[in-house]
C-alpha cells in the first residue's frame, strides 16, 4: 500500500509541476517527508500525510464490512 500512495502522490505532484521542495513548504512539512513518502516508507503520521494529500487536492476513502453495513442501515431507515 505504501508504494501505491507513493505513486499516487508523486503522479499528483508532478502534474502540479511542484517540485518536492515546493510541496514540502505547502504542506508545511519538511522536505525529507515528502522524499520518503515517495520512497514508499511504511511510517508516517497520519496528520502529516493529510497535509500533503490537501495540497495536492487527494482525498482519502475509507472502507470496511462495518461501515458498508452502517450505510446499508441507513438507507434502510430513509
Amino acid at each position: 500500500m505504501a508504494k501505491q500512495l507513493a505513486e499516487v502522490i508523486r503522479l499528483h505532484r508532478k502534474a502540479a509541476r511542484l517540485s518536492r521542495v515546493q510541496l514540502a513548504e505547502l504542506s508545511g512539512v519538511g522536505k525529507t517527508v515528502i522524499y520518503d513518502i515517495e520512497k514508499g516508507k511504511e511510517s508516517v503520521q497520519l496528520n502529516t500525510l493529510v497535509k500533503i494529500l490537501k495540497v495536492l487536492n487527494i482525498t482519502i476513502l475509507l472502507k470496511s464490512p462495518l461501515m458498508d453495513n452502517l450505510k446499508h442501515e441507513g438507507n434502510e431507515k430513509g
